[in-house]
Parts: C-alpha cells; structure tokens; sequence
C-alpha cells in the first residue's frame, strides 16, 4: 500500500518529529510525507484557499483522498483498520491523508475529499497530528496483520 501524508506547515526537528518518524520507519508500507511551508499564507484573507489549492496540487491522480477534520468521522482504530483494508482491496491506491493549517481546510479540499476523519473532538497540535496519524497506520497494519502491537 503507498500512503500520502500532504500537511500545512513544516515540522522541525523535535519530539514530534522523532515520534512520525519513530512510526514511519516501522510501518512496512510505503509512506511519503510533503510539507507546504504556510508562512506566505498564514495571514492572507484568501490564505485558506491558497492552502487548499496547495495540498491538492500533492495529491497523486487516481488517489483515495482522506481529509482529517473535526468534523469528520470518528473511528476506532480496528475501524479504521477496517476501512484501510476494504479501500486496498478496492483498488485504492495511493490513499492521501490531508492535514489543513490552522484554520482548516478550504472549500476546495471539502469537496476533493472522499473520506473525512476525526482523531477526537478536541484540538491538536498540527505538527502533533502527524504523529497520531503515523501511529494509527502502524497500529492499523498491526491490527491488519495480527501483529501483537494492538492488544485487544
């Protein structure tokens, strides 16, 4: 499975950091991070769609677009496990996750979306959320493969 990972803003060397790649280097698919530097856009009144023209722009042809919103739907980790699954066995690939800036996602990427998820109702660091989502993959080929990372 090839994996995309398309956030606002650039994460700098630290625990956040350490802790995608801790999760990326375990997990044996394929996952590929791009950052879009937000400093030219972060106060502009247009800089949300500017945004979101931006992480679509990463966005392969043929990709299973994954927005993680607020709004979205709030999934166990064996849904989520589930879902990867059943979208691989669709055909689906490569999946893109979309991490929108502090403001959240354009319109633009609203409407791209194919699936939205939620990591909880509360708000997270954006450069924190890289992270928990890198940790969920690993945790849903876990569940996937019956590896003993995830204990039920």
């Amino acid at each position: 499975m090839k994996l995309l990972i398309s956030a606002i803003g650039r994460a700098k060397q630290g625990p956040e950091r350490t802790l995608f790649e801790t999760y990326t280097k375990r997990l044996p698919w394929s996952l590929d991070l791009r950052e879009i530097d937000d400093r030219k856009t972060a106060n502009l009144p247009d800089g949300k769609d500017r945004e979101a023209q931006a992480l679509l722009e990463t966005v392969p042809n043929g990709a299973f677009v994954i927005t993680l919103d607020e709004k979205g739907k709030d999934l166990t980790s064996v849904e989520l496990a589930k879902r990867l699954s059943d979208w691989t066995t669709q055909g689906y690939n490569p999946i893109s996750f979309l991490i929108g800036g502090a403001r959240g996602h354009g319109e633009a990427v609203r409407k791209r979306a194919d699936f939205n998820l939620s990591i909880g109702k509360m708000t997270w660091p954006h450069m924190l959320v890289r992270a928990m989502l890198a940790e969920q993959l690993y945790r849903a080929w876990s569940i996937d493969t019956g590896h003993p990372y995830h204990r039920v």
